[in-house]
């Protein structure tokens, strides 16, 4: 019987790849990089204050739920996608083989896009919550540089570093938000449950409150980024995708609904950028709420990290099938550490150019990063659930992976492109930037991929006929 790191290498070298990144991460790995991405102490703490000022308590007690319903059937959806074709190209490689090269192209732009874009929020989020915790805000954007460095360092030097690191951040999450939970419970009860269910917003309040949860559901394509770096992939990247959504469900809202509850006046953190920190300090006194934010800003860097991890790999994947210019540096794999180094140095360089472009532009740049990232990796995540439908009906894709939900698969695809349609939305009444720089790099891609690179690009080594029939 064939070693399982025999039958993975094999699985790839039929999609027409060979092991260069070294396959070292679990089951538990998996899920905690997806976990550590989504952050529900990044995303509830970094747009609490837009959140509740727009939709009220009852906007994130009835609205978080709804969000993680939603983000749910996307994530199914997806599983079934990284079960069947488990790379580090993922959502570009999938696009790709159900849709052409245009497609793929297409899709892999976006997620890039979206990829940086977190990467960017999330590490300014991080600085952002430091320098107001040290009573410097001044000192955010020199902090993100430093942070987003270290995080470049560490995610070029070791797999195992970094896997480390990313289960140590699973559970500092955990962990994170059980203190705070605990804490607001405690110390922090000035509201009634009951607004939690009592709606006081209007109807578009209540939807744009909404950008609370949907920024914090990104990322969880990350399971699928490292598949080539995950033992048995077929079944651990999407269990990875599942189990991080599931997880964070959970665990935010147990943070939403006792950070709510300590809020005795909503009206009044309405757009604060340290709403969480002021209701922690409200409710726990200066040095306990302080701490509890130190668990906050904990969290986040490890987020971060893993952000750059997830980013690095897909554009190490779409380097390897020349999909950008530089292609052969950016897909180069050291040889000792087996980690590559140019695609992460360059996710790590563009965050940091995101937010220098972006800062001139917008009063709130921090929302405008978010929004963008979620704009562009929805999409990306849209884009093959589409087309992995479409074949099915055409029986065109038949193989499908170990993980799979049967005859349900075309029906949860259609809801999943249903609910990323509103999720533009949201985030279009959260932040209008967001939309504007969104369609300003369609119009872009499209102009690039028209004058120049379809006449270049080819997309995978293997197409889906021979993916179906590879004898």
């Amino acid at each position: 019987m064939p070693m399982p790191s025999d039958r993975d290498e094999r699985n790839l070298a039929r999609m027409g790849y060979t092991q260069e990144l070294l396959r070292r991460l679990g089951g538990f790995s998996s899920f905690a990089i997806g976990f550590s991405v989504i952050s529900v102490l990044t995303g509830v703490t970094s747009t609490f204050g837009d959140a509740i000022g727009a939709g009220g308590a009852a906007g994130l007690g009835l609205g978080w739920p709804l969000v993680s319903a939603g983000t749910l059937v996307v994530a199914i959806a997806m599983a079934e996608l990284a079960s069947a074709f488990p790379t580090a190209g993922a959502l570009y490689h999938w696009s790709a083989l159900l849709g052409g090269a245009s497609l793929g192209w297409a899709t892999a732009m976006l997620n890039l896009v979206g990829q940086i874009a977190i990467v960017a929020a999330i590490d300014l989020a991080c600085a952002q919550a430091l320098a107001q915790t040290l009573g410097r805000p001044a000192l955010a954007y020199g902090l993100f540089v430093g942070i987003l460095a270290a995080h470049g360092m560490l995610s070029a030097t070791s797999v195992r570093l970094v896997a480390w690191l990313n289960d140590a951040s699973a559970t500092v999450h955990v962990v994170g938000v059980a203190v705070l939970a605990a804490l607001l419970f405690w110390r922090g009860r000035a509201q009634d449950a009951s607004a939690l269910i009592v709606p006081t917003a209007p109807a578009r309040g209540f939807v744009q409150s909404l950008v609370l949860g949907v920024w914090t559901f990104t990322g969880f394509d990350a399971a699928a980024h490292v598949s080539e770096e995950t033992r048995d992939p077929g079944r651990r990247a999407p269990m990875g995708i599942l189990s991080s959504v599931a997880v964070s469900a959970l665990a935010g809202y147990a943070l939403v609904a006792t950070l709510v509850l300590a809020t005795p006046d909503p009206a009044s953190l309405a757009g604060a950028p340290d709403a969480a920190l002021k209701v922690l300090r409200a409710a726990a006194g200066v040095r306990a709420g302080s701490f509890a934010m130190g668990l906050v800003i904990v969290a986040m860097w490890f987020a971060g990290l893993s952000s750059v991890t997830s980013a690095s790999r897909m554009l190490f994947a779409f380097a390897r099938d020349r999909g950008l210019p530089w292609a052969d540096l950016l897909r180069r794999v050291h040889p000792r550490t087996r980690t590559p180094l140019y695609a992460t140095a360059a996710c790590v360089l563009a965050p940091l150019a995101l937010v220098a472009a972006t800062a001139p532009l917008s009063d709130t740049v921090f929302l405008a990063v978010a929004a963008l990232a979620t704009i562009a990796l929805y999409a990306s995540y849209a884009l093959p659930i589409a087309l992995g439908a479409a074949a099915r009906v055409r029986g065109r894709w038949t193989r499908r992976g170990p993980w799979s939900v049967g005859r349900a698969g075309v029906p949860f695809a259609i809801a999943a492109v249903a609910w990323t349609l509103f999720v533009f939305i949201v985030c279009a009444l959260a932040n209008r930037l967001a939309m504007e720089i969104f369609g300003a790099l369609l119009v872009a891609l499209a102009a690039l991929w028209l004058g120049y690179v379809r006449a270049r690009f080819r997309g995978p080594p293997i197409d889906l006929a021979h993916f179906e029939h590879p004898e």
